[in-house]
């Protein structure tokens, strides 16, 4: 990488690359560590679900250094106090839930810009900012490579999606297919097809409004059909449900194997 003030996955997604990435949600700095070697382009840190604090937030970072992976971070809310914090660490964007307003995406875009853009506090002491050593530098380039992405999660995200795919400054969109179906009645199952049909909807939006399509794929298989339907980033992976399903297949094939299945 050209060091800390180079954003790789924007970079390449402006170049027309497409960028695989993965959910990093167990709190471990082996996890991240083991995802950023694997050859990955995007590790994103969820600090919603997943239990990492600050202090772990940036040893995880520190497990990724030297690698290609780009770290990201889903944050708790849409905070600005959250995501000031979080972008001090030294990551290259943030992924805000919830939003469904056009309001609250140009809030979440003030938080992650310097003034007179935005609203985030300057510090030259933060990881971010090279702990003083060449501060300027950063704070020069930082409202230029980190994104802002934002998660369209109820039916009131998808009735102002125009309004907040308008919003200046918002770097691309996710669909949060769980949180999604839950609103629409359908507790933790995205499967149905009303909720298919709404992700649809929204991603075919995304992608024809020229924001960037950040899209969700359990696997390999899953990911490469959202890379075919237009997506630029696509998640074809966790550190905890991989391993969970990695683990259950195993258990599966050698019950299989003893002739118990």
């Amino acid at each position: 990488m050209k060091g800390m003030n180079y954003n790789k996955v924007k970079h390449d997604v402006l170049a027309g690359k497409k960028v695989l990435a993965a959910w990093c949600q167990a709190a471990s700095n082996i996890t991240a560590e083991v995802l950023a070697g694997s050859g990955l382009d995007m590790i994103i840190i969820d600090c919603e679900h997943g239990p990492s604090d600050f202090q772990m937030l940036i040893s995880q970072l520190q497990a990724m250094q030297g690698y290609e992976a780009v770290p990201f971070v889903r944050a708790p809310w849409n905070d600005f106090v959250q995501i000031k914090k979080i972008l001090d660490t030294g990551v290259y964007g943030v992924l805000v839930p919830y939003v469904q307003t056009a309001e609250e995406a140009r809030q979440a875009v003030a938080a992650m810009k310097y003034p007179p853009q935005g609203i985030r506090g300057v510090a030259g002491s933060t990881r971010a900012a090279h702990f003083g050593n060449d501060s300027l530098g950063y704070f020069q380039k930082a409202n230029e490579e980190i994104m802002t992405l934002i998660a369209i999660e109820t039916q009131k995200g998808i009735d102002n999606l125009d309004a907040i795919l308008a919003v200046e400054g918002l770097d691309g969109v996710f669909v949060g297919p769980v949180d999604l179906a839950t609103s629409l009645g359908h507790l933790g199952n995205p499967n149905f097809q009303e909720v298919q049909e709404k992700i649809d909807y929204v991603e075919q939006k995304v992608i024809k409004s020229g924001k960037i399509l950040m899209a969700l794929g359990n696997d390999w298989e899953s990911a490469r059909k959202k890379f075919e339907k237009g997506a630029q980033i696509v998640i074809c992976m966790s550190d905890t449900t991989s391993l969970g399903a990695l683990a259950r297949n195993n258990v599966r094939s050698f019950h299989a194997y003893l002739g118990e299945v």
